[in-house]
């Protein structure tokens, strides 16, 4: 979509009242985030929903698309934990203004204390504020799990996400994921045979035939759940990091992508970022199928492992991991020998998932001894005087002796 009109950015405005599903609710001064496309509004006197907010009038055929959506029920059949959010966040009305003009939609809110971005795990500052004493390697494999599981029962559904990104899924304290954004999923209305495609992709997670401008597809979900799934195992790790050794100009991700470059598959071909986390980290199963996603599968999309792929080998893993014995939130996989995060803690000084050890505080010294009162000095004689008191002896002396004959 293009960046707006006067007219949209005057539907986007906060702090006016909108219509959902024909009731009036007043709309926050400050969006809680806002695009190129689309700002997000909280309600006011209603903490549960929020409001997008197209910032170009949408035309009719996102009015559809929206209108169709909320007749479905994706995943509807699927029993949830009372303690699992919903899994998608999915439209519940539709917004229009006072006039009855079309503005875009209401959804559930879901956002930090209870839920986090999923980039949020990549970074050891952001896991121990937002996950702590929980995200430990362990917490990273059932993540992947259970976005590998949701992507499954989408792909099930002839759903496609499309804009499958770190910054379009939330985790909640217990690695349950939702997927955001939802307007942009990729579907077909099973009673009109309408399509609504996905036109929004991110390019760290865009296979090549998106970057060219093709289609999503369930194939095109594959290779962005496989970077995830890699990231969340690499601690953070973009498997398509570093410059080619024959590259003229620093290489962004985009551009390895795009020239089917990866170390985890070409390691002799890449300068890599200092600090990078071997590959082998990954168990081996898990290992082969990420050089399957970043080696023939880039370029070939059936070539890729699929949502089920991933799910399975992750499910043989959960039961497996090892726990460190000597530091805490260290856990790895079953087919290491030794515990990879301790080793690197040894080397680097970096533990990827305790917070730094203060050093042991110094002593205090003791206090300096207390000053001692100076000795106060005799008085001094003057020298005069004291040759007179010595004459005055002598004399009376003398006088003594006289008076003795």
């Amino acid at each position: 979509m293009s960046t707006g009109t006067s007219a949209g950015r005057s539907a986007a405005a906060g702090g006016r009242r909108v219509l959902l599903d024909g009731r009036p609710v007043t709309l926050a001064e400050r969006p809680l985030k806002g695009g190129g496309e689309a700002s997000v509004y909280p309600v006011e006197g209603d903490p549960g929903i929020v409001v997008k907010l197209y910032r170009e009038r949408p035309g009719p055929e996102q009015e559809r698309r929206l209108t169709r959506m909320l007749a479905m029920s994706p995943l509807g059949d699927r029993p949830v934990d009372s303690n699992q959010a919903p899994e998608l966040a999915w439209p519940t009305a539709l917004a229009r203004s006072p006039e009855g003009a079309f503005l875009g939609y209401a959804m559930r809110r879901f956002g930090e204390p209870q839920h986090v971005q999923l980039v949020g795990l990549f970074t050891r500052s952001q896991r121990l504020r937002l996950f702590p004493d929980r995200a430990d390697w362990r917490f990273l494999l059932g993540v992947a799990w259970n976005l590998a599981f949701m992507t499954a029962r989408l792909h099930h559904e002839g759903l496609v996400v499309g804009d499958f990104s770190s910054s379009n899924v939330v985790v909640d304290a217990n690695g349950f994921v939702t997927f955001l954004d939802c307007d942009s999923i990729a579907f077909t209305d099973k009673r009109t045979r309408e399509s609504f495609p996905c036109l929004m992709h991110t390019t760290d997670y865009s296979a090549p035939e998106r970057q060219a401008g093709g289609p999503a597809t369930v194939e095109s979900d594959d290779f962005a759940l496989s970077v995830l799934v890699y990231q969340l195992l690499a601690v953070g790790n973009h498997p398509f990091g570093g410059v080619p050794h024959d590259s003229q100009e620093d290489s962004t991700v985009k551009d390895n992508i795009a020239a089917s470059i990866s170390y985890v598959v070409r390691p002799q071909d890449v300068i890599v970022p200092r600090g990078i986390i071997d590959p082998t980290v990954l168990p081996p199963g898990l290992l082969t199928l990420a050089r399957r996603a970043f080696g023939p599968g880039v370029l070939d999309p059936k070539a890729r492992p699929t949502a089920e792929d991933w799910l399975r080998a992750l499910d043989e893993e959960r039961g497996r991991v090892k726990v460190c014995g000597a530091r805490p939130r260290h856990t790895y996989g079953s087919h290491l020998t030794a515990c990879p995060w301790c080793v690197r803690a040894g080397a680097t000084g970096q533990d990827l998932f305790n917070a730094p050890q203060r050093p042991p505080a110094r002593p205090a010294p003791p206090p300096p001894p207390a000053p001692q009162p100076a000795p106060v000095p005799a008085p001094a004689l003057n020298s005069g005087k004291l040759v007179w008191v010595l004459v005055l002896v002598v004399a009376l002396i003398a006088l003594v002796v006289l008076v003795a004959d």
